[in-house]
């Protein structure tokens, strides 16, 4: 059986929504809180290279946190590893929820493509 990671910000409504639909699809998972129990960088790189998806949607851009450090500006001057250091330096930089298995990463809340990675669809 495939593991799942949940990773959630307890008090996020879309979080608490992705919640809710997974236990209303009967998935089990392990939840782990995207503040207290922030992703290292090494974690990061593993589940960025795992996605296929461009690293920048693994940032939350619509954080106070992103904005206050002016990461639009910076990102596109920083590197790979300068980019997972900055994310796991502040779990609210990440994009939540992170629905992770074996075979794949989704950053944020997609009820389709959750489904179709987690073989419900």
């Amino acid at each position: 059986m495939t593991e799942i990671f949940f990773l959630e910000y307890p008090p996020c409504s879309t979080c608490q929504k992705a919640r809710r639909w997974l236990e209303a699809n009967l998935v089990e998972f392990t939840a782990r809180h995207i503040v207290k129990d922030r992703p290292s960088a090494d974690e990061l790189r593993r589940w960025h290279k795992l996605s296929g998806l461009p690293l920048k949607k693994f940032f939350n851009t619509s954080g106070l946190v992103y904005k206050s450090l002016n990461l639009k500006n910076r990102l596109p001057n920083m590197s790979e590893t300068e980019q997972y250091e900055i994310l796991a330096s502040d779990g609210m930089l990440v994009k939540r929820p992170l629905l992770i298995t074996n075979k794949g990463v989704i950053p944020g809340f997609n009820p389709d493509a959750w489904s179709k990675l987690l073989g419900l669809a």
